[in-house]
């Protein structure tokens, strides 16, 4: 069977293409050459029927939103009910990232409740398994590696997060910058760092990168370029480790591409908003504009609890500079796993915060319109419709009730909108203004 790319590339309309020109409001031709040129992904392995997405040039900014167990909580039932709410609010995507419990039962919990393409980052299973089984992630076995890739994409994952850009002379440049201010923070990355440097042997992801291509490409999975040495502290970002990775990954994109092989491009972390719009200009360039996942990203070190809103105005940055796809954070990142409120509130804000920068990417803003006609007009029902999630609004507005029904406690009887309502009206163009 052809993936996605190669269909495109043999000038085959597919269902998916369709379906994703009909969601974005574009011709399917367009969709058909993008996906053909490698600039637009649709995460949809063949062994399991997923809601249709497209990540990519031209497309609204997806959500990822990453769920999974820990070895200190491992509780299927509770990830199960992190799915739903990640859909209910409105998630492109999931992520389960478990390394405690059943990792694979959990996983076929999660696939089998929610209609979202679902990822993984198989070395996390990989190390897992080697722990338990041979005493130590160092002590894991390459084949194993292999074996997990092939069973998770029988399984039906839609992605995957790889960490193939991490080689001899990534771990080479970390040496001599000197390490960093945040270490690193990859759960992936540190393991297969410390995999290869007790074994002293190069990244079979990496060196035998035709092998990761041949597994994927057989179901159709898409894959995601890991950021193994993303930076974890704002004092590293952008550092010679973190380029380096991303020219390779950005090498193997095109490699993977080529060879017919989905593809997108991950990065950066924690990192300062005025190095944002050069991390998205650099993947794009060197990538020849394969997606870009954008992990957060989160602007500050300091406001541990509230990373939902630093990542937030990383995310709307990065979105309106070019990101296509966005991996939330949520309340609890750098404190604790996060639980079923901490992806809600993630969700939103990741949802908002990709909004913001399609008003600027795609210049879709006619909501926005919609929404300062509804409430010029006081028209409460049209405003919670607009919402990008109507639940809070209508909370904070029950419990303060109006003495006039059209108004709000704000200004009660001083209502700017009331004050003048309808002696602009014939005035007042289609457009909203007078």
């Amino acid at each position: 069977m052809m993936t996605q790319i190669e269909k495109a590339a043999n000038g085959e309309l597919t269902a998916e293409i369709i379906k994703v020109a009909t969601d974005e409001g574009l011709e399917p031709e367009i969709i058909k050459a993008r996906v053909a040129a490698g600039k637009i992904v649709i995460p949809s392995n063949k062994n399991r029927k997923q809601k249709i997405v497209g990540i990519g040039k031209g497309l609204r900014t997806k959500i990822n939103a990453s769920i999974g167990t820990s070895t200190d909580i491992a509780d299927l039932l509770m990830e199960v009910k992190k799915a739903r709410i990640a859909e209910q609010y409105g998630a492109d995507t999931l992520m389960d990232l478990s390394v405690g419990g059943d990792i694979r039962g959990i996983r076929r919990a999660v696939m089998e409740t929610v209609d979202l393409p679902v990822g993984t980052v198989p070395l996390y299973e990989a190390f897992a398994i080697a722990i338990e089984k041979y005493g130590g992630a160092v002590n894991m076995p390459e084949e194993l590696l292999w074996d997990i890739l092939e069973m998770q994409c029988e399984e039906g994952v839609a992605f995957m997060a790889i960490h193939c850009g991490i080689n001899l002379m990534t771990i080479d440049r970390l040496k001599k910058q000197g390490y960093r201010y945040g270490g690193l923070v990859s759960k992936g990355g540190s393991y297969l760092t410390a995999w290869m440097l007790h074994n002293n042997k190069e990244n079979p992801l990496y060196e035998k990168f035709d092998r990761v291509v041949e597994i994927l490409k057989k179901h159709d999975v898409v894959l995601s370029l890991g950021n193994g040495f993303r930076a974890g502290a704002i004092h590293d970002s952008s550092d010679r480790v973190q380029i380096q990775e991303l020219i390779i990954n950005c090498e193997l994109a095109e490699i993977g591409k080529s060879m017919g092989c989905q593809t997108m491009v991950e990065g950066p972390g924690h990192i300062p908003i005025d190095e944002i719009e050069a991390n998205v200009i650099l993947e794009k360039k060197m990538s020849g504009e394969s997606p870009f996942y954008m992990l957060g990203p989160i602007t500050t070190d300091i406001a541990p609890g509230y990373d939902h809103i630093t990542s937030a105005i990383g995310a709307a940055l990065s979105s309106a500079y070019g990101a296509d796809f966005i991996c939330y954070v949520t309340p609890a990142e750098h404190l604790g796993l996060p639980f079923p409120e901490d992806v809600k509130q993630g969700v939103i804000a990741a949802r908002i915060a990709a909004h913001i920068g399609d008003m600027v990417k795609l210049r879709k803003r006619d909501k926005d319109k919609e929404m300062s006609i509804a409430r010029r007009d006081l028209n409460w029902h049209k405003q919670f419709e607009l919402a990008i999630t109507k639940d809070e609004a209508v909370r904070i507005r029950d419990e303060r009730q109006p003495s006039a029904e059209d108004s709000c406690t704000m200004c009660g009887q001083f209502c700017a909108s009331r004050i003048l309502k309808g002696m602009f009206d014939t005035e007042i163009r289609s457009g909203g203004k007078c």
